[in-house]
């Protein structure tokens, strides 16, 4: 039986980790950069050995206590080909490990490993269902072909909206205008921004656009509005798909809840726990 529990919630825009001993006692935290599977095996695999390190250092524990803890991984991208395998197939120096989508940890702890659902919007969005015995994911394809209702296609939007204000092509924005003067107002810097852009780079336009869209601008609101259409879909196909239950998660989640409908949001449940408590329940720690 192991000493420690480690659970990690590695996204898309940061990883997270937490260190519990037997009891359930937090001992640790630690939080690194992007871990999803798109930028690597290896670079998945060295965040979250630093994030790891950093909650084991919070603890004040040295790197030995590792062989004494078990880890539970949710990794954004896990469903890519090859993904799993080769993440199990790395090299950890913990007693145990168990790797999971991002999207099934969010669910664990929402839900203390009990049927229902979860969809989680953050710099992605996926929703995760588990109902009589079967698990399986919503969307999360990967950006920019999914992820609707995202921080990142919040991001896309705001780019796209952005470009063809500085071409003439639409009626600039307070919106736009933020979002331009971050490359200077030029579209030649924009578009080299763009070639390197990740989903994370996108979705750390998601506040920005929040903001606007809350002060009525014109843009801005349609751009949100769009998402929460997405955002019910997702929602509608999770209940559709037999789920007795559903709950919200992701950094964005919170500020997207405003804008859904009324009947929408009166069947939605508060997440019992975050993803970080599924890392653990995925690691094998159990309450009581």
């Amino acid at each position: 039986m192991a000493q420690f529990y480690l659970g990690f919630d590695a996204g898309g825009s940061r990883c997270r980790a937490r260190l519990i001993d037997a009891d359930g006692t937090v001992l640790g935290e630690g939080e690194g950069g992007p871990a999803n599977t798109r930028a690597g095996i290896e670079h998945v695999r060295a965040v979250l050995a630093e994030t790891g390190s950093l909650a084991l250092a919070a603890a004040g524990l040295d790197e030995a206590a590792t062989g004494r803890t078990a880890m539970g991984a949710g990794i954004a991208g896990l469903s890519r080909p090859g993904a799993r395998d080769a993440l199990e197939a790395a090299q950890f120096p913990y007693q145990s490990t168990a790797f999971a989508t991002d999207g099934m940890i969010a669910n664990l702890g929402a839900h203390g490993g009990a049927d229902g659902a979860i969809l989680v919007i953050g710099t992605g969005s996926v929703a995760h269902v588990m109902h009589e015995g079967k698990s399986f994911a919503i969307g999360g394809y990967g950006f920019p072909i999914s992820d609707e209702g995202s921080g990142a296609a919040l991001g896309l939007s705001a780019m796209r909206h952005a470009l063809r204000a500085l071409d003439g092509r639409t009626k600039p924005t307070p919106l736009s205008s933020a979002v331009t003067a971050r490359f200077g107002h030029e579209t030649v810097r924009a578009v080299a921004w763009m070639d390197e852009a990740k989903p994370a780079d996108y979705a750390s336009f998601a506040p920005l656009v929040m903001d606007f869209a809350e002060a009525n601008d014109e843009i801005a609101r349609s751009i949100v509005e769009d998402a929460a259409q997405h955002i019910e879909r997702f929602i509608e196909t999770i209940f559709q798909r037999g789920a007795p239950r559903c709950a919200l998660a992701g950094g964005l989640a919170p500020r997207m809840q405003p804008w859904l409908r009324e009947r929408t949001v009166a069947r939605l449940v508060e997440a019992q726990g975050d993803p970080l408590d599924g890392a653990l329940w995925l690691a094998g720690y159990r309450a009581g």
